[in-house]
């Protein structure tokens, strides 16, 4: 790289600026509980409503003529199934006995049933046992026998859009800014949405379901991105795990609507239609001016900065406007900038698995102040895995063991969940950040379209469906080891920042975890107020024989390029009332 000209000034980070007018004051943490934690909830209700909506009850052909006397269910049943033959106690679902009703007497309103009798498949449709499940997607469509794999489908289609989805709502993030693509993700939600709950034909349902994964997980990550942006260095890793778990929250209150409302249209609509208030948003939700600086709209910037000095009580600094202003303007002058079921109680189940997120967030959370991102990242995929793996080994009937198994795979997979979004985000540079997070979505994105299938598999072989998962979990776990940490370092702000960051990677780095260093009293945030502010290049500056070093004020904010960092006394323990 060329040498630094004498006259250039220092980079410019706005993690430098944000200590001085708060990293986490009252417009962040109001910005943050109002606004950006609740805009997590659209993703988990749209995304996970359909596994409700295509509950499979137990059914069998209808038999019309049987329609018309006065028998139960289950006697018609017993009637007109036959049994299987490697069953005697099991009923066919796709095959009747092939005999005219009408013709057969009824002595004492019993017959004899023959089991010679002929059989064909169901001509007249099916009869659907609603004891349990009262409504359906199956049940109005007849998604069953030949058509069994066509929930799947709709399961599929969902994931196709994902991947199309974060690509195409990344690029928005990084042309048209956060808000505005939050806004039309938002959009596309809704109307995806109320296109399921009136989908009168099964592929409109199938279409609806592609509208709305265009915005999983895109209407999610948006309101993460801008909470990272308007965050303090030592607070993305609690901005990071308040996401988390909003977004947990959301599964288990999730839990609760689906055991209330049975009939799946009104579970669509309820997952959805209150989401129309977030339109109030449009009126409080900033952009993110990290992103307006790479855009050089100054003026709009400078205005936002300004409102998150003046809410938390501070006073920004013209000198330091002024400066930021002057370095992206020489960046762009000279060219350096170029161009993210284990129990037969479905519900229960469902809440076991989103509320086992939590704890893993919160160990998480530790974990990345102290040891990094990479070795975290490794081990929870490793181990979650393994122990998908080892589900295997129990007998059909340890359902407790399976579900104690699967609940502890979840954990660590959610904990995996956790990290990789903030090291994504600390891996891509500010102008590059969404479309990057949105890339690295579609790729995972990819497997979701054949997981639905692996799934649809472990029907006729369990074992399948978790041995891919776990073995693919082990892989990705190890081939995390090849990335470079991110902790004590600062956000690259442009693409050749970001091609330079982990340059210098070699194999003995896979066994080290993120430098970890003491902190000196000199580095306290306790004494930023003490920092003198940022001047222009003076006299003695230009005239120094080592240019390239900073003056003692920059010296004094290294610490504010910590990623994750918390904040501490001088005795080095963690002072939680920063966090609130």
């Amino acid at each position: 790289m060329p040498e630094k000209d004498a006259n250039e000034e220092d980079p410019i980070d706005l993690d430098d600026l944000l200590p001085k007018i708060g990293e986490f004051g009252i417009y962040q943490k109001l910005l943050l509980w109002l606004v950006c934690l609740p805009a997590c909830l659209p993703c988990g209700f749209c995304a996970f409503n359909q596994l409700f909506m295509t509950d499979v009850p137990d059914y069998w052909c209808l038999v019309p003529e049987l329609q018309k006397l006065n028998l139960t269910h289950e006697e018609r049943k017993l009637l007109s199934i036959p049994r299987k033959a490697d069953d005697n106690t099991t009923f066919e679902k796709c095959a009747r006995y092939s005999v005219n009703w009408t013709e057969i007497t009824f002595p004492d309103g019993l017959v004899k049933i023959n089991s010679s009798w002929p059989v064909e498949p169901c001509l007249d449709g099916y009869e659907y046992d609603k004891s349990e499940v009262t409504s359906s997607v199956v049940i109005d469509f007849d998604l069953v026998c030949d058509f069994d794999v066509y929930p799947t489908l709709g399961l599929v289609a969902l994931n196709v859009g994902g991947p199309i989805g974060v690509y195409t709502f990344g690029i928005l993030n990084d042309r048209i800014g956060r808000k505005k693509s939050f806004f039309a993700c938002l959009t596309t939600l809704l109307i995806g949405s109320l296109m399921t709950a009136y989908a009168h034909e099964y592929w409109f349902w199938v279409l609806a379901r592609a509208v709305v994964g265009l915005t999983i997980p895109a209407v999610y990550q948006i309101p993460f991105i801008i909470s990272l942006e308007l965050a303090g260095p030592n607070y993305r890793s609690f901005v990071t795990v308040m996401t988390c778990i909003f977004y947990t929250l959301g599964l288990v209150l999730l839990s609760g609507v689906t055991y209330l409302l049975r009939d799946w249209r009104s579970l669509a609509l309820a997952t959805s239609v209150p989401f129309f208030l977030y339109y109030l948003y449009w009126f409080v939700l900033p952009e993110s001016p990290r992103w307006l600086l790479m855009r050089k709209r100054f003026e709009e910037a400078n205005t936002i900065l300004k409102s998150i000095a003046r809410v938390n009580g501070k006073e920004l600094p013209v000198e330091y406007t002024n400066k930021i202003q002057r370095q992206v303007l020489e960046q762009a002058m000279n060219g350096v900038r170029e161009s993210e079921n284990a129990s037969s109680n479905q519900y229960m189940s469902f809440f076991l698995s989103s509320a086992v997120e939590i704890p893993s967030y919160l160990v998480c959370w530790v974990l990345m102040d102290r040891v990094g991102r990479r070795w975290p990242l490794c081990l929870s995929m490793v181990i979650s895995g393994i122990f998908c793996i080892v589900t295997v080994l129990l007998p059909n009937d340890a359902e407790t063991e399976t579900l104690i198994l699967y609940l502890i795979s979840k954990c660590f997979i959610s904990a995996s969940f956790l990290i990789i979004y903030p090291y994504a985000g600390e891996l891509y540079p500010t102008e590059l950040r969404g479309v990057g997070i949105g890339t690295s979505a579609y790729i995972g994105g990819l497997g979701l379209i054949i997981i639905p299938f692996v799934n649809y598999l472990g029907s006729s072989n369990l074992v399948l469906p978790l041995v891919v998962m776990g073995a693919v979990s082990v892989v990705g776990g190890l081939t995390a080891l090849r990335l470079p940490e991110t902790l004590h370092c600062s956000l690259p702000q442009t693409a050749e920042e970001g091609e330079e960051f982990g340059k210098d990677w070699t194999y003995a780095d896979c066994f080290k975890c993120g430098g970890q260093r003491s902190m000196t009293e000199t580095e306290s945030y306790e004494n930023l107020d003490q920092l003198e502010l940022t001047q222009p290049p003076s006299v003695e500056d230009k005239l120094s024989d080592m240019p390239n070093i900073r003056r003692s004020s920059m010296r004094k904010l290294v610490r504010q390029a910590s990623i994750v960092e918390t904040q501490r006394d001088l005795d080095g323990n963690m002072k939680m009332t920063y966090w609130f």
